[in-house]
């Protein structure tokens, strides 16, 4: 009865594992990552062009309602390098299809990007979404680092973002390059000297991205004194301001469609830093309510007026590090970074823009997938042009353009592949053949019939990659009295398959060849019951076992030859 309990205790239960037998590492936890998603959501809310506090209440919202309603304990939710791009595109988009509505628009695409995912979470689809080849998601990351990279590079050299995005970043270079600013280029430069560059040591009592906000803080007041720099501006300091639902006839269906991206973008990234988490607690994620928790903070991150968010690897791994176990650091830290936007906004005001712009573009570079990008062309030369394409793809196309041709590409190169191991496991034999697993009765049984029985064996799942293979083997066969069609070894069976196991039923029987099936049971008897498959051969016809049914076979087709069942009995052992 208290196993009954338990098991809808657990049922029930809404919220992620939160206790406090681990207060002082979840406090240290969450104090920690408040100071290091601080210059973090500051340097996003500005790239994205919404400003800083857009980046301070999507950290909050989304921070606060992935750590509360997830399936992650130790993960740091926040809005990212992917979910800032994208975002970024999106609200280009939405404001120039429609400039009066289009950033609450752009917000409704964020509510309804966590309504998919909290819709991916009850459909159970997590433990789908993260199966991904490693090349489509190495490239897919190292592509977002590039974007990242190349949009903060008008604020690193000191200018105003120029109009057209990624592509109008890159046909302006020259000229940004020519007239660089030298004071806002150096302090970015040294924030992010300062990031790559902190001793270990210091490190372990201060985040880089801190030290580096300070020390350029610091140097734009004093040696940079009598520069003109840019900085931040006022933050509106106060509650958000809350954005309701907006739709017009003309935009909705595209709306859906990015917002069904934008949260398959944020749910692989979630789940992914998931792993990482887990691999480094020795604990198992709940991959479907860490999907409604992220789901839940981007549809509260919408309605705020946030960024959209996701798991972040850097939080989650420093989260581990200095001792968080529950999801207790990750409630701590939104709460910290709150006090900070309601009543400490104004110590953030005067931070240089080229400071934050360096920390983005150190976001970027650590998001380049170096450890793969060195090796790809040692693993596969597909691999690797499936990685670069990908990439590209995501910088100059489309970011789930790019994933979802990677992942087709990807997939057919898979199936390929297996469909030809697969292959290998199906033959047509008239007589011993060491290709298929016979016994030695088996093996006498066969030969004893000489080339007059066929043994038609497939082993290991029937799938629609190797129909045109079977199809093959059985056009091979020489003309024969009988054909045994093995399916023993066959745990599955596809729809694609069992059709052209039927068509070659049909062609040997109007060949007048009898048909023994052996082999047929669960799922694989159940598929070939409901196509009517089985109805083909009279029911004497079909076996469970292989001996047996060479042994039948064996008796009809020697009748003519004068040898009876003892005589085959004594020549087979």
């Amino acid at each position: 009865m208290q196993l009954t309990n338990k098991i809808r205790f657990r049922k029930l239960q809404l919220t992620n594992k939160i206790h406090f037998r681990n207060l002082r590492g979840d406090i240290f936890g969450g104090v920690t990552n408040a100071i290091v998603s601080l210059p973090i959501a500051l340097a996003f809310g500005v790239a994205s062009g919404l400003g800083p506090v857009a980046g301070l209440y999507g950290s909050i919202c989304v921070g606060f309602f992935a750590s509360l309603f997830g399936g992650t304990p130790t993960q740091i939710s926040e809005p990212t390098g992917p979910t800032t791009v994208f975002m970024t595109a999106i609200i280009s988009a939405m404001i120039a299809r429609n400039p009066e509505n289009g950033m609450a628009m752009a917000f409704t695409v964020v509510m309804l990007s966590g309504v998919f995912q909290i819709l991916f979470g009850v459909f159970r689809l997590g433990k789908y979404i993260i199966l991904m080849p490693y090349s489509v998601v190495s490239g897919f990351m190292s592509g977002i680092g590039a974007i990242l990279i190349i949009l903060q590079i008008p604020p690193f050299l000191g200018h105003e973002a120029p109009k057209g995005g990624l592509i109008g970043t890159l046909q302006n270079l020259p000229q940004m390059l020519s007239n660089l600013n030298p004071a806002e280029t150096g302090l970015a430069a040294l924030t992010m000297v300062v990031i790559f560059f902190l001793p270990h040591r210091i490190k372990h009592f201060i985040p880089p991205q801190l030290a580096a906000l300070v020390i350029g803080t610091i140097i734009s007041f004093t040696l940079l004194q009598n520069m003109d720099l840019r900085r931040i501006g006022e933050i509106p300091s106060g509650l958000p301001t809350l954005y309701l639902p907006t739709f017009t006839p003309a935009q909705t269906v595209q709306m859906f469609v990015d917002a069904a991206m934008l949260g398959m973008l944020g749910s692989i990234d979630a789940l992914l830093t998931s792993v990482i988490a887990d691999s480094m607690t020795r604990t198992q994620t709940q991959e479907d309510r860490e999907l409604v928790g992220q789901g839940v903070g981007n549809l509260v991150a919408g309605l705020c007026g946030g960024l959209p968010g996701s798991g972040a690897t850097m939080g989650t791994v420093i989260n581990v590090q200095v001792g968080a176990r529950t999801a207790l650091a990750g409630l701590i830290r939104a709460v910290l970074m709150l006090v900070v936007v309601l009543w400490l906004a104004d110590l953030a005001e005067n931070i240089p823009m080229a400071v934050l712009a360096g920390i983005a573009f150190a976001v970027g570079i650590e998001m380049l997938d170096w450890n793969f990008l060195k090796r790809a062309h040692k693993v596969s030369w597909k691999s690797t042009l499936i990685m670069y394409g990908v990439l590209l793809m995501t910088v100059f196309l489309d970011l789930m353009v790019a994933a979802g041709v990677g992942m087709f590409i990807a997939n057919l190169l898979t199936i390929e592949q297996l469909s030809h191991l697969q292959a290998q496991r199906i033959k047509a034999v008239c007589g011993a053949d060491d290709s298929v697993p016979l016994n030695l009765e088996e093996k006498e049984l066969l030969n004893l019939a000489d080339g007059r029985v066929s043994l038609f064996y497939m082993g290991g799942p029937m799938l629609f990659g190797v129909a045109k293979t079977i199809a093959r083997e059985h056009l091979s066969i020489k003309r024969c009295d009988t054909l045994v069609m093995d399916l023993s070894d066959v745990p599955y069976l596809d729809e694609t398959a069992a059709l052209v196991i039927e068509a070659a039923i049909k062609d040997s029987q109007a060949k007048g060849s009898q048909v023994f099936i052996v082999g047929a049971v669960g799922k694989v008897k159940h598929l070939l019951e409901s196509l009517g498959i089985l109805n083909l051969v009279p029911y004497d016809n079909l076996f469970l076992d292989r001996t047996d049914a060479l042994k039948q076979a064996v008796v009809v087709d020697v009748a003519e030859i004068g040898l009876d069942v003892a005589e085959i009995g004594l020549r087979t052992g």
